[in-house]
């Protein structure tokens, strides 16, 4: 079988063109990931995972979805319920740390219900981000809570139900993107604070949850470590905070290559990414002139790289024996409590 490239792609639309399937045929991105263009009717979403997945020749090829709840949940009503943001699982918490703690853990047992269906298998989550006070919305109610230590917690609950599922996790943003004041899809956001503070604050969710398997990385400069490049593009973020300082040692992949905090052309951005240190390039929009632009710059899967994705790969278990309407139950009580 021919060795998979370090990109993840998206498609345009509700099936793959033949323009696609030859694409994804001949450059063999690792895995894909699904936007809410690519959503219609069940049998309709089950068909085009089969499909990417056919199109590389790999059955097991990851495919992912950001299915938080709230405002940024791919699959909506009524083809899934609609969940609540991470801000509500968060208050769930501050009023009682246990129920807080299940809620979370329920809500991705139930997002792994959902989406297993359709044979997808990552879902990118949990948000570890920590807002502070005038921050940009871009995280906002997306986010935990504006407590390290809190976000730690739900967030370890919320990735422990979707590997429960058979699922994995992504964290994001790595190494934290609560002190944006500006939406990175649209311009960079610099964060200048000391590295203590950072440390103290914007690193814990991180550094608690080290040992998962997969993170995407975050859009932002950081200028008490590197005021040149946001972290994707960093290596001084990726080798001396992300892999250094939190000491996260699995499955790195830029947010998404089309933002435009990132400079120059998708191209330059790509060769930034791969020349930084992380593992995968993630180009979600499906517009093949950029894609094209990716595939011809990352590097078939190699070295640490190869390492990490076989670690991945290995990761996925069989899901346990939960009763899918009894958690259900139990979490629309949480919620009707709440």
């Amino acid at each position: 079988m021919t060795e998979s490239k370090a990109f993840i792609s998206g498609c345009k639309g509700l099936t793959i063109t033949t323009e696609e399937k030859a694409f994804f045929a001949g450059e063999r991105p690792w895995g894909f990931i699904l936007f809410g263009r690519n959503i219609g009717e069940p049998e309709q979403i089950s068909d085009l995972v089969a499909s990417l997945r056919d199109s590389v020749g790999n059955l097991d090829a990851p495919v992912l979805i950001d299915q938080e709840g709230g405002r940024v949940q791919r699959i909506r009503p009524p083809v899934v319920p609609q969940y609540p943001n991470g801000a509500a699982l968060g208050e769930i918490y501050r009023r009682d740390r246990e129920q807080g703690l299940r809620a979370a853990w329920l809500m991705s047992r139930l997002h792994a219900f959902d989406l297993m269906r359709f044979g997808i298998t990552v879902d990118c989550l949990p948000v570890l981000d920590v807002p502070i006070e005038g921050s940009s919305d871009v995280i906002g109610n997306r986010a935990y809570g504006h407590d390290p230590q809190a976000v730690a917690a739900i967030g370890a609950a919320a990735a422990a139900g979707l590997k429960a599922g058979g699922m994995l996790p992504v964290m994001k943003h790595m190494p934290g993107h609560g002190r944006a004041f500006v939406d990175s899809h649209h311009k960079l956001p610099v964060v200048d604070v000391p590295f203590e503070e950072l440390a103290k604050s914007d690193f814990v969710p991180f550094a608690a949850m080290k040992n998962e398997l997969m993170a995407m990385s975050a859009h932002i400069v950081f200028t008490a470590i590197d005021p040149e490049n946001p972290a994707t593009t960093s290596p001084k973020v990726v080798e001396g905070v992300i892999r250094g300082h939190i000491g996260f040692d699995g499955l790195l992949m830029s947010d998404d290559v089309s933002m435009n905090a990132l400079a120059g052309n998708i191209e330059e951005r790509a060769r930034g990414i791969v020349a930084a240190g992380l593992d995968l390039v993630l180009h979600c929009h499906g517009i093949m002139d950029e894609m094209l632009q990716v595939a011809r710059v990352v590097p078939v899967i190699s070295g640490e790289t190869l390492r990490r994705v076989k670690a991945v790969e290995a990761g996925f278990a069989k899901p346990d024996a939960s009763d899918e309407a009894a958690l259900r139950d139990e979490f629309n009580g949480m919620l009707a409590i709440a």
